[in-house]
């Protein structure tokens, strides 16, 4: 770098100044130097993004700042049940606070702070002015619209901008695609067995360990009150401070929280200690009574790991570990059927929901088929029916956050698709309510498993019954005002009516399908007489849900 210094003409000292004046260009050079090159790095840590073991806090440095936000923006695009909020930004807290321990630097805007802007956007941009960043990094978001947000801000930056792996899944965003590729079906029990294969779990060699790849017929057991069921781990966390916080700023929620304290695990500790605690005493009967539904039971013998797990608290890898070995530690009292139910909903089901989110997002989510449109009823939100297995898994959702796969698929669901109810306010529910709901795992599970939207992607036919289903594996018609095993009349069960309606209004789009072909058949020996009534009290169900 050239200077024309003051005492120097041609190169030449004109005085004895000349020496203080150059050390002092000398050293502003330098300074100049330093803060050019210095790398000032920011790396965002979303609320879903809890590993602890990720690489990047393998090394500490002055020079990077993690930063996490609670924001209006991740609240408000639709209304949460209180104990997800609150669960959220109890494990956000704890997880910045463990990483401050470790010595990392940690910027942390609760939903109150004043600085909070309470968007991604404004937050970040307003963060790598103030600190002087030069290189901004994230994790791979596993919802798609904070991808499209994140690729948007890095797109108006003028820093260095990297995006990482968030180091938590079997598989990458694509790989399913490349699996199916060609193929004019996506079975998930086809890609199930390629990841077991691939990784080793439960096999003998090239086949699968006890002769069966998948023991689902084993797991439709109805529980009658034997065997015991212990009771669930409840953390009592206490979040008194963090409710007050959230009901000060004005965020809009649902569900219902008793006193301040959360039942779920919120730290790595708390979700291993769940873990532990799910391989002691509850994985030994979880795949006989894993589709079970009862009036007094919540949780049955499930884990209540999705909440950690879908936060990154924990990794499926080490989930499915811990499982097998406590497993082959006790082979004699816990049979493969339990074992294998269970891991294929966490590297079938769970790999399966992310890799068909990713192939067709953003389209799949206007997908609806069926053309439903009916505005989800009203009491959706308070539990408030006549109609005893709504009531309690409305209320049990309502009070928990929570409610198990069949819950979900065969009372909530069944009910919304018969009644044909459209898949965006079926969406917005589901979303809202379960304290493990992001969109990449709920999006595919509710608007294709449960509601048929996408026209077949997923589900080989619409997963719709009438009573008798929630019958067969239930005690919840004992105690309803209806009854189960009538069609007609005001005592008969409504779902049986609205399935009979149901089909026959998707009549031209679903009566090719192979698996629905014997249920027409059956609507087909009707009598004309018999058909109009039941469609007659259907519609009466679908208009005025509010009486039933």
């Amino acid at each position: 770098m050239n200077v024309l210094l003051p005492g120097v003409k041609n190169g030449r000292k004109t005085g004895n100044q000349s020496n203080i004046v150059v050390k002092s260009v000398v050293a502003n050079e330098i300074n100049l130097h330093t803060k050019l090159t210095k790398m000032n790095t920011l790396r965002l840590v979303l609320g879903d993004q809890l590993n602890c073991q990720h690489s990047w806090y393998k090394t500490v440095s002055e020079e990077t700042t993690y930063c996490m936000f609670e924001m209006r923006q991740e609240t408000d695009y639709v209304k949460h049940h209180i104990q997800k909020v609150v669960g959220f930004f109890a494990a956000m807290q704890d997880f910045s606070r463990h990483l401050e321990t470790q010595g990392h630097k940690v910027i942390y805007l609760t939903i109150d702070d004043s600085s909070n802007l309470q968007n991604l956007e404004d937050n970040l941009n307003t963060l790598i002015m103030s600190l002087e960043i030069t290189n901004f990094e994230y994790q791979s978001p596993d919802e798609y619209r904070l991808d499209a947000q994140l690729k948007c801000i890095c797109d108006t930056l003028s820093i260095s901008t990297l995006q990482v792996d968030s180091e938590h899944f079997y598989t990458d965003r694509g790989e399913l695609t490349e699996f199916f590729k060609g193929k004019k079906q996506f079975l998930m029990e086809r890609f199930y067995r390629e990841m077991r294969k691939k990784h080793n779990i439960l096999m003998n060699g090239e086949q699968p360990e006890g002769g069966e790849w998948n023991y689902d017929k084993s797991n439709r057991n109805k529980w009658k009150g034997s065997p015991e069921i212990p009771p669930f781990l409840d953390f009592n966390n206490n979040v008194g401070p963090i409710l007050k916080s959230i009901q000060n700023s004005g965020v809009e929620t649902i569900g219902r929280l008793e006193g301040d304290t959360l039942s779920y695990p919120i730290s790595r500790a708390q979700s291993l200690q769940q873990l532990e605690y799910f391989n002691q005493h509850l994985l030994v009967h979880f795949g006989d009574y894993q589709d079970a539904l009862h009036n007094d039971e919540v949780y049955l013998f499930h884990s209540r790991l999705s909440f950690a797990m879908n936060l990154k608290i924990l990794s499926p890898k080490e989930i499915v570990a811990s499982v097998l070995s406590q497993y082959r530690s006790n082979s004699e009292e816990i049979t493969i059927s339990q074992v294998e139910g269970f891991i294929r909903q966490v590297i079938g089901w769970r790999e399966y929901m992310r890799g068909m989110y990713w192939k067709y997002m953003p389209e799949y989510k206007s997908l609806n088929t069926l053309d439903n449109q009916h505005p989800i009823p009203d009491f959706f939100w308070t539990g408030k029916t006549k109609m005893n297995c709504l009531n309690k898994t409305i209320n049990n959702s309502l009070d928990n956050a929570y409610a198990h796969h069949i819950q979900r698929l065969m009372v909530t669901g069944n009910y919304l698709l018969l009644t044909q109810t459209s898949p965006d306010a079926v969406d917005d529910w589901y979303l809202g309510i379960y304290i493990d709901a992001l969109e990449w795992v709920q999006l595919p599970n509710t608007r294709g498993m449960s509601q048929f939207a996408d026209g077949g992607l997923i589900a080989t036919k619409p997963y719709v019954s009438s009573g008798s289903y929630i019958n067969k594996m239930s005690n919840y018609c004992g105690d309803c005002k209806y009854n189960v095993k009538e069609r007609l009349g005001d005592n008969a069960c409504p779902f049986n009516s609205l399935y009979w309606n149901f089909l026959d209004d998707k009549r031209s789009q679903l009566s090719a399908n192979f698996r629905m072909k014997m249920m027409y058949s059956v609507l087909n020996k009707f009598s004309v007489e018999e058909l109009v009534a039941m469609k007659l009290r259907a519609a009466q169900i679908i208009e005025s849900p509010q009486n039933f």
